[in-house]
């Protein structure tokens, strides 16, 4: 079998990396396995272990580019309307990794690589967020930044857990109603 140059690699290992984004978002950390992302990147089993020492880092490395796919540091309004959408709520492989990830996070080990890394996620989210907010006491911006993004996750992560449309976009718009009327502390 010919030897892959170094910028096929290259290009498989960032294939690979988006396909599990993607997957992981979609079914879960534990619902996809290393086979099922080779798979999807139109990629053999046994390549994985030469780009990856193992399945935990490459979800490390998934949550890294999902987490900066969708954000739009231009406009924060626009930017959380969107995350508050039936679309977002209905595609989760292309959404926030965090309203999709949280409760796989929540039960890997403390310290582990994929906690880590989802709670650098959610600090370096906390920050883009309350940098965007008016002027004011650091402490007051970070904590509108805390409850901003308390509720998108906590919405769409509910959203996507029922099967009632109407409910949820019952909730959503409550939730862009809360986040429209600036009163988050």
């Amino acid at each position: 079998m010919p030897k892959v140059s170094q910028a096929q690699a290259k290009l498989n290992r960032e294939r690979v990396v988006e396909v599990a984004a993607a997957l992981f978002r979609e079914r879960g950390l534990h619902g996809v396995s290393v086979a099922d992302i080779m798979a999807s990147a139109g990629l053999t089993h046994g390549g994985f272990y030469g780009q990856f020492a193992s399945k935990e880092a490459l979800a490390v490395e998934a949550f890294d580019l999902a987490a900066n796919q969708n954000w739009r540091p231009d406009e924060l309004d626009g930017w959380m309307a969107q995350y508050l959408s039936l679309a977002h709520v209905r595609n989760p492989a292309f959404g926030c990794p965090l309203a999709s990830l949280a409760n796989d996070v929540s039960r890997e080990a403390p310290g582990s690589p994929v906690r880590s890394r989802f709670l650098k996620g959610v600090r370096d989210l906390i920050d883009r967020v309350a940098d965007h907010f008016p002027m004011g006491p650091a402490k007051r911006r970070r904590q509108r930044a805390l409850t901003t993004l308390s509720i998108l996750v906590g919405t769409v992560a509910l959203a996507r857990a029922i099967d009632d449309d109407p409910l949820r976009e019952e909730m959503l718009e409550a939730a862009r109603a809360a986040l429209a009327s600036g009163k988050l502390g």
